[in-house]
């Protein structure tokens, strides 16, 4: 083993290691030394219920902003911006095993956005692997299609190629160079004039979405050298899905909106734009990795020394929730998807990595990212575990000595009252979700409302161990032991039957 490649698996240790010595020794001390737990329980309590205080007002102002900034003439305010005539907007859709009628609904939606399509090079990007399928469906769309953008494209992304997984990012890799000539030579567009979108291909843009990513465009210092990303919701089928699914996915939502609005070390998520010059001086997107949405951001950081950011965008782009015929599936593929996002743990030895060779990079901001990745990732994993089983483990294993103390006999009583005041965060939640609702389908019962509003929050602390903490640990632990256990890029099955999502609130 080289000297790099054992700084490199030490750096992939670290992370899951962090994981399972707390869950290790937290375990052995239990018996032994219960009390030690027990510091250690109130302290972690008190950190967690600290952070959800810290969270929920950022929160509050992510869901007024979003309100707000849904009732802005978008396509007015970009109009007077200098530039908004030259602008241009790249939008790939990569897919894989998806039908039409997905791929209708997300053309659609750009198609009749409020911006005029004729500024839009739409890239469809297939795979090899899946070349029968994409080619009938691409055969029935695109005379629908081609004469609605400035141009209307496809790809297909070889199978097998050197140097890459199988997946979305070695898709976008691919799409990327094949369009590029296209962009900046036959048609003559400046790099720094091309917005590109990434989206899934079931993803359902606001109307105004490329309108207010073009104002922000125009308007924001060094446009390039930042990334813009909406806010995910997951509202396409949400009625038709489980309750632990829809808890789950709100939680993503929220988390991001928390992120929004307070930016600096945010990374990008899922669905989102960035300036067509970045990814030429990155070489678009990492074909050897899962978690291409965050990875592309870094890619940005490291090449400009420190000097990239996320600009929030404080409109909704909507995706589907998992959804795969019985309530059992839809679950194991819910746990499946949030264990490729939490798969983003292979960011951690890439930032270290790069972070310690570049000497232009302020020593914060390697600092601030760092730790941000590596507490998000800890508590990830630990969070549920602790507060919900390992916490109380001591008090049903220590021994008789230990009984008598009186730090031993009230702290069950001090950890009820933290987590019932952390319990103001999952009103908040349930409150906010209300007023994200998409409207009810006319198939969906009336008594489904009081499921989805209230009924389905007392699963969160199931939904919290189950389809937030195993995962995760699932993930951290397989990128711990390497080789075999790593993951390729699973592609989420969703949607199965047409049926139009639903509309995003204007």
């Amino acid at each position: 083993m080289t000297k790099a490649h054992f700084k490199r698996r030490l750096l992939e240790i670290i992370p899951g290691g962090l994981v399972w010595f707390t869950f290790i020794a937290s375990l052995g001390l239990s018996f032994v030394r219960p009390l030690w737990v027990i510091y250690f329980v109130i302290i972690y309590d008190l950190y967690w219920l600290f952070r959800v205080a810290y969270y929920i007002p950022f929160t509050l102002v992510s869901w007024y902003r979003y309100k707000r900034d849904i009732k802005k003439d978008w396509q007015k305010l970009a109009e007077l911006q200098p530039g908004y005539a030259r602008l241009r907007h790249l939008i790939f859709l990569p897919t894989y095993k998806e039908e039409t009628f997905v791929m209708r609904e997300t053309l659609n939606r750009i198609a009749s956005c409020s911006m005029a399509a004729d500024k839009f090079i739409v890239v469809v990007a297939g795979e090899e692997r899946d070349r029968e399928r994409f080619e009938r469906n691409m055969a029935e769309i695109t005379p629908e299609f081609e004469g609605k953008f400035l141009r209307f494209l496809t790809t297909i992304h070889p199978k097998d190629l050197p140097h890459e997984i199988p997946g979305k990012g070695s898709n976008l890799n691919w799409s990327g160079h094949q369009v590029l000539p296209l962009v900046t030579d036959e048609m003559g567009l400046s790099p720094d004039e091309v917005v590109v979108s990434s989206f899934d291909i079931d993803t359902t843009i606001h109307a105004q979405y490329f309108s207010c990513l073009s104002y922000l465009y125009l308007t924001v210092a060094q446009p390039t050298r930042s990334s813009y990303q909406p806010i995910p919701f997951y509202n396409n089928n949400l009625w038709e899905s489980p309750a632990a699914v829809r808890v789950a996915m709100f939680g993503t939502t929220f988390w991001l909106m928390t992120e929004l609005s307070r930016p600096e070390g945010m990374m990008t998520f899922s669905s989102h734009s960035m300036s067509l010059r970045m990814l030429i001086d990155v070489d678009f997107w990492q074909k050897d990795i899962v978690s291409e949405d965050s990875r592309i951001f870094l890619q940005g950081l490291v090449q400009y020394h420190g000097a990239y950011r996320v600009t929030p965008m404080y409109l909704p782009v909507s995706m589907d929730t998992v959804m795969i015929g019985d309530y059992w599936s839809a679950l194991g593929a819910l746990y499946k998807q949030v264990r490729r996002w939490a798969w983003g743990v292979e960011n951690f030895p890439y930032m270290v990595e790069r972070f310690a060779r570049d000497r232009e990079m302020p020593k914060s901001v390697k600092l601030a990212f760092i730790w941000k990745q590596l507490e998000g990732m800890y508590t990830w994993a630990t969070v549920p575990i602790l507060v919900f089983l390992l916490g109380r483990l001591p008090f049903l294993v220590a021994p008789e000595s230990f009984r008598d103390f009186t730090i031993f006999q009230n702290t069950p009583f001090m950890l009820e009252w933290l987590m019932r005041f952390a319990m103001v965060g999952v009103f908040v939640s349930a409150g906010l979700a209300v007023t994200l609702l998409p409207p009810r389908p006319a198939h969906v019962p009336r008594r489904q409302f009081f499921v989805v509003t209230i009924l389905q929050w007392l699963l969160l602390p199931v939904t919290f161990v189950l389809f937030g903490a195993f995962p995760a640990i699932d993930a951290q632990t397989r990128f711990m032991l390497g080789g075999r256990f790593k993951l390729g890029f699973n592609v989420t099955a969703k949607r199965k039957a047409e049926s139009a999502p639903a509309a995003l609130k204007n």
